[in-house]
């Protein structure tokens, strides 16, 4: 015996709308799936120009602990300034005045 089973017009408009929003939720998905590897395509570029610039800040930035060099020159360049300027005081002593 067979049984043949038919849909009723209520299941069979049931049916089509469930298609119908499975198509929509499938077109969302896909929709959604596109935009997200746009901005990975947008990250990836941005992370490649970053480390680009993280070489080249890197470079930059490479002879920083040699300023811990600089104090000690520093000082012996301030002493000579001092020394400097108190020949520059004696030798103007006296300089400019009238003489009598």
């Amino acid at each position: 015996m067979e049984v043949v089973v038919g849909l009723a017009s209520s299941e069979r408009t049931l049916w089509y709308v469930t298609l119908a929003v499975g198509l929509v939720v499938a077109l969302v998905v896909a929709g959604m799936l596109l935009t997200l590897l746009g901005l990975l395509g947008r990250i990836q570029a941005a992370v490649t120009n970053l480390l680009g610039s993280a070489g080249k800040v890197a470079e930059n930035t490479s002879n920083i602990p040699q300023l811990e060099a600089t104090t000690p020159v520093l000082e012996q360049i301030a002493a000579e300034g001092v020394v400097q300027d108190g020949y520059m005081n004696a030798l103007s002593q006296g300089y400019g005045e009238q003489q009598e």
